[in-house]
């Protein structure tokens, strides 16, 4: 069987990159200084990512992306920003996987275990009352505080249901904003994957892409990139049904972006 190719081909990929606004960084005030060479130059103020650069960081991450897919591994999806939160949880859904898309709860891979007691709490809860069970054990002001519990359960720990074990790797999207998840990862030395800007520090993260962290368009375009890559090479070697091999198509991107608009962007 042919080795799949997750390499990106230069000439598409740079130009899909520029199209979606992927180059923009922030102001040079805002620089971390391991970005630095990865900066080709400043345009009204904005520091401009080297693309071809980022290509390289990106290739580098889709190779450990595959790695992960053949090899049936769960990964986690963590993203609080308004921008990254639908496509995140859409795509982590998508596949399978869990994912953070609120406020990250501390111990979430360090204290699993504590954790893993709220999701079993939570999954008992649904499941009694899909079934009647509820009604029939407790009374109405009972029911109320329950389903108030339920309730709060899903928010915090929804995401995390199909977690049954810690992670093999996380995607992160902006890695100073999720700094808590990278530094458990980190203790429990679990590999991060990460969408980041330039005030992102370059070693927060084992597979970085430099690029546009705070537009839609972009989280969007990097995000379905890693999902198709991930789809493609499942399980390689054994029979997939149709609907689950088949990834979100890169060209979806606009699409995309207009399903997801309701959730607000940061333009550059």
């Amino acid at each position: 069987m042919e080795e799949t190719k997750t390499k990106t081909t230069t000439g598409d990929i740079i130009g899909s990159m520029f199209e979606v606004g992927a180059h923009f960084a922030y102001s040079k005030s805002r620089r971390h200084p391991t970005v630095s060479s990865y900066i080709f130059g400043t345009k009204d103020k904005v520091e401009i990512f080297d693309l071809e650069k980022t290509k390289g960081l990106l290739d580098n991450a889709l190779e450990f992306v595959e790695k992960l897919s053949k090899e049936g591994k769960t990964v986690l999806f963590v993203a609080g920003k308004n921008e990254a939160r639908n496509i995140i949880k859409s795509t982590a859904l998508s596949l399978d996987m869990p994912y953070v898309t609120g406020r990250w709860i501390g111990g979430t891979l360090t204290n699993f275990e504590q954790i893993k007691k709220q999701i079993l709490r939570l999954e008992e809860l649904t499941s009694e009352k899909e079934k009647g069970e509820l009604a029939k054990k407790y009374n109405k002001k009972e029911l109320v505080m329950l389903n108030r519990e339920m309730e709060s359960l899903e928010n915090i720990f929804g995401g995390l249901i199909s977690m049954k074990s810690l992670p093999s790797a996380l995607i992160v999207i902006d890695t100073k904003r999720e700094y808590i998840a990278v530094e458990e990862a980190k203790k429990k030395g679990i590999p991060v994957i990460a969408l980041m800007n330039s005030d992102c520090s370059l070693l927060s993260a084992d597979y970085p892409i430099l690029a546009n962290d705070a537009s839609m368009k972009s989280i969007v375009f990097f995000v379905n990139l890693i999902s198709d890559t991930y789809k493609k090479n499942k399980f390689a070697g054994k029979a997939v049904d149709d609907d689950s091999s088949q990834g979100i198509a890169s060209e979806d991107v606009k699409q995309k972006t207009i399903e997801l608009k309701e959730s607000g962007s940061v333009s550059k």
